[in-house]
């Protein structure tokens, strides 16, 4: 079964992706695989918008945290920010949809959207420092859309609802049904307007990030990669979680 459900809607203009492995619809290597794929094999020039959503009751709870552990971390990295650099690449105005739980990888996925619509019991967090690491793309990311909120999300693990997200300024609009707010946002703001024209505003409205994407992510997994895992204490965190013990700090 795919892990990835696709609608083209709008004769093309529209294309809707639904993360397909509930309940928790984990970013793994086959999910972020198949991700990168229907974006490129089912986007065409003339295509407006692409929403992202999710079947079942969550939006996702990440990244697979397996894949966190160093022999696996790097190519987990290489083919996750992958993904990034594919949406940003094409410059199509990207619409994120959450219900229920949306986590570490997954809320990283959402917060890079163009825009964000979610329900306001719909929950959010960072949860990475609880393992003993760091998410790298939501230090880039939110840093740059609300440092305070980077702050606040990474540095205490802690899990927001959707309405707090929107009292920050991170959710463009809430209600019981994200998808349909998406569909209904692309299809009221954004299908009428030119896919050229589109692609290349969002070009310019996103130079902030494109530039930190290229000068800013690769330092960022370097940390993580060189200095964060040569540490006791990053290890311990995720076979920690693995193991469903409490884990042992060692603060180095």
């Amino acid at each position: 079964m795919s892990v990835v459900t696709t609608e083209i809607l709008e004769d093309g203009r529209l294309v809707l992706l639904k993360l397909n492995r509930p309940k928790a619809n984990i970013l793994d290597g086959e999910m972020i695989a198949e991700l990168k794929d229907e974006i490129l094999s089912q986007t065409i020039d003339k295509t407006r918008a692409l929403v992202i959503s999710h079947c079942g009751p969550n939006f996702s709870f990440g990244a697979s945290v397996k894949e966190h552990l160093p022999a696996q971390v790097k190519e987990m990295f290489m083919k996750f920010h992958q993904l990034f650099y594919l949406i940003n690449e094409l410059s199509i105005p990207t619409l994120a949809a959450v219900r229920g739980n949306c986590l570490g990888g997954g809320m990283e996925l959402a917060v890079f959207c163009h825009f964000l619509f979610a329900r306001p019991d719909s929950l959010f967090a960072q949860p990475e420092i609880n393992l003993g690491v760091f998410p790298p793309m939501a230090a880039l990311i939110l840093g740059i859309k609300n440092q305070s909120l980077a702050d606040d999300l990474c540095l205490s693990g802690r899990t927001i609802n959707g309405s707090e997200l929107s009292e920050r300024g991170l959710i463009t609009g809430l209600g019981d049904d994200p998808e349909k707010m998406a569909l209904e946002f692309a299809s009221q703001h954004l299908l009428g307007k030119s896919a050229s024209s589109l692609r290349q505003t969002v070009k310019a409205v996103r130079w902030r990030i494109n530039q930190a994407m290229k000068d800013q992510l690769v330092q960022l997994e370097k940390n993580y990669l060189v200095d964060l895992m040569s540490t006791h204490d990053a290890s311990e965190g995720l076979n920690a979680f693995l193991d469903k013990r409490t884990p042992n700090w060692q603060d180095k």
